[in-house]
């Protein structure tokens, strides 16, 4: 009877019977640096192609309020004519489209203001940063 076959140790296999362990984990080491360096390049670049479509859509975003902008002073000048153009006057009519105007104006603010109220921050963050153990902290006599 002849001996079962055995196929010839792999690369990895062959390295671990003849290199010391301290070679083996520089080289873990060094594959686990390179891994990292190359997953932080990958992340700025996606992060930079996503940042160019947000400013794209960011601009697309600006001048449709420019648009939109305009589309609301002629139509509150159409409102103006057509309220001026009765026994109420020209002069009236603009004080009454004003008068609107401020009413948004006023809504609009108090919701941003409690929009703005409302924003945490960042709570998580915060409170991460405060659970870190004092043992990985910087002692007061070493500064």
């Amino acid at each position: 009877m002849s001996a079962p076959y055995t196929p010839p140790p792999s690369e990895p296999e062959r390295r671990a019977e003849t290199e010391s362990l301290g070679s083996l984990m520089s080289q873990v080491t060094t594959d686990l640096s390179t891994l990292i360096r190359q997953e932080i390049a990958l992340a700025k670049a996606e992060l930079t192609a996503s940042a160019k479509d947000a400013g794209k859509g960011a601009g697309m975003f600006g001048g449709a309020g420019i648009a939109g902008h305009f589309v609301l002073l002629f139509l509150s000048i159409s409102l103006w004519a057509a309220i001026g153009g009765t026994d109420v006057g020209y002069a009236w009519s603009a004080l009454i489209v004003a008068v609107l105007w401020a009413i948004v104006a006023a809504i609009l603010a108090a919701l941003g203001k409690k929009s703005i109220d409302e924003v945490d921050g960042m709570p998580r963050t915060a409170q991460t940063l405060k659970d870190i153990p004092e043992a990985v902290t910087p002692s007061k006599e070493s500064r």
